[in-house]
């Protein structure tokens, strides 16, 4: 759809622990709303204090439990030319935050989405980290249910791509324990608490040793960052038939080979070259 000449809607990142983070951008975001949605308006409210700013934006909750609520409201005030500024707890709204439903009717309404960028303990915590970072993936918070989250954590058991997770201090030793289980105790891990607080820390180790630590009291934020998986040394016949089967279901062979090469940890090269053979004897 065409975007209208209606208001905006501004997705607005705010500190994760030092104020001093917040940066000017957000300062104007703040001063120039006409709607402020706040996951926590006594938080924001306090925010706007250590920074002192007094908004004259009209400031309304915006939360998990009531988010879809408000979505109609807020899209009525950009369509009538309003600048709605969206802030969470902490970091950028929609990364494991609430904002996700108003981006979406926005877009769909031809209404302009900005954000102003700063603090996000993902990065953060995979800057600090000390681990792969060129690949990763966000999951964000698996189920506080046991057997939902060991089932999550099976599910992402292969996953080569460094992973980052976010937890609460209370579930924080379950979660790793289940995590060496599923992943394997040595894989290597950090955990991230309280990044840019006063009281930061970051501890490396394995899965192991870190579920260790964790069994006493943990307080504060946490993020949680985890080596992906090392490639597995793969056996080259079973990747042939992996390729065969692959092109007798309608996959061109190309593409087959390069997907088979990648699950069975073998040479593409060596990979084509056998699964060539292979075609040509069972022609």
């Amino acid at each position: 759809m065409m975007q209208t000449e209606a208001g905006v809607l501004i997705l607005a990142a705010t500190p994760i622990g030092d104020v001093e983070d917040a940066s000017p951008a957000l300062r104007r975001a703040i001063l120039q709303a006409d709607v402020i949605a706040a996951e926590d308006t006594r938080r924001f409210r306090d925010l706007c204090r250590r920074l002192g700013l007094e908004p004259t934006a009209s400031v309304v909750s915006y939360f998990e439990g009531n988010e879809a609520g408000r979505v109609e409201g807020l899209l009525a005030s950009m369509q009538d030319g309003a600048t709605v500024v969206v802030v969470t707890d902490a970091g950028m709204p929609v990364v494991s935050d609430p904002g996700f439903r108003i981006v979406q009717a926005a877009a769909e309404a031809g209404i302009r989405v900005t954000a102003v960028p700063g603090p996000s303990a993902v990065l953060t915590a995979l800057a600090v980290s000390g681990l792969p970072s060129d690949r990763f993936t966000f999951e964000g918070f698996v189920s506080r249910k046991p057997g939902e989250r060991r089932r999550a954590l099976a599910d992402v058991a292969e996953e080569r791509r460094t992973m980052v997770f976010f937890e609460a201090p209370h579930r924080l030793g379950a979660f790793l324990a289940d995590a060496a289980d599923a992943l394997g105790a040595d894989r290597p891990a950090v955990v991230c608490r309280e990044l840019t607080k006063t009281y930061e820390e970051v501890l490396r180790g394995t899965l192991s040793e870190l579920a260790t630590w964790a069994q006493g009291e943990v307080r504060g934020e946490i993020t949680i960052v985890v080596a992906g998986a090392v490639p597995r040394a793969g056996s080259l016949p079973e990747a042939v038939d992996d390729v065969v089967a692959q092109v007798e279901a309608g996959e061109r062979f190309k593409a087959a080979v390069s997907a088979a090469a990648e699950r069975h940890g073998v040479a593409k090269q060596a990979l084509y070259d056998a699964a060539l053979v292979a075609r040509k004897e069972r022609a």
